[in-house]
């Protein structure tokens, strides 16, 4: 689970997005702050992973309490939550090394996109790490994180591609835990093999996916896909 602490001057918009925060898969709302002073006081006593931050609090900016965090507390991931629409307070949310910046006011289903893409992004980071302790990074490892780092959860698909197709494919490959082919979608669903590589390729490049080749007798691999952290992460 990842834990969360929602930071917000307003009781009522804290208890929405806590309430929020517990309807996504994987994620555990452990707490509120109305203020800086007590924010920075639940960061050190309850240790959350993510921290969701609005920028107009009582005592100081939430950009102010941002810049505490990054100094004191490296290792907390924080997604902006404000009313605030200036460019600057963007910026100064971009420098400060926040994962997403959303702005008020809004629905779930943004706010859902953006906790899942959080997700996987921290599960990229985890498997990536564990792979530099093993023996170093390769570009795709890099390429991969940046990818998810950089990418905005609207929802949208590029052109060619259709959610309810993108939905088949998902349920697909949370059916089985081993890794599947191209082909191995297309016979499961009824889409064509060329299709079932579309979507396929279009996840691999989301993090959604890891690709794992298999070389048979010709020396000419297979792609074969795999759910990140499919052994606990199911689609809904």
């Amino acid at each position: 689970m990842i834990r969360t602490l929602v930071v917000d001057d307003d009781f009522m918009v804290a208890a929405i997005h806590r309430g929020y925060t517990e309807r996504v898969p994987g994620f555990q709302a452990i707490g509120s702050a109305h203020s800086a002073r007590d924010a920075l006081s639940a960061v050190a006593q309850l240790r959350p992973d993510l921290v969701i931050l609005d920028n107009y609090l009582p005592d100081r900016t939430g950009l102010d309490l941002l810049a505490d965090l990054r100094r004191n507390h490296p290792d907390v991931d924080v997604i902006m939550v404000t009313a605030a629409k200036d460019a600057d307070s963007l910026l100064q949310a971009m420098q400060g090394g926040v994962f997403y910046y959303i702005v008020k006011p809004f629905d779930f289903a943004r706010y859902q996109q953006t906790l899942e893409s959080y997700r996987r992004f921290r599960q990229t980071r985890e498997s990536v790490a564990a792979r530099s302790a093993a023996g170093g990074l390769e570009q795709s490892d890099v390429d991969r994180l940046f990818a998810l780092r950089a990418s905005a959860p609207t929802g949208e698909l590029p052109k060619g591609l259709n959610r309810p197709t993108l939905d088949l494919v998902l349920r697909q490959l949370s059916a089985r835990p081993d890794p599947q082919s191209a082909q191995d979608i297309a016979d499961a669903t009824g889409i064509s093999r060329g299709t079932a590589r579309r979507y396929l390729e279009y996840l691999e490049r989301q993090g959604r996916l890891t690709l794992e080749p298999r070389y048979g007798t010709t020396g000419r691999p297979e792609n074969r896909y795999r759910l990140v952290g499919s052994s606990t992460v199911r689609y809904r």
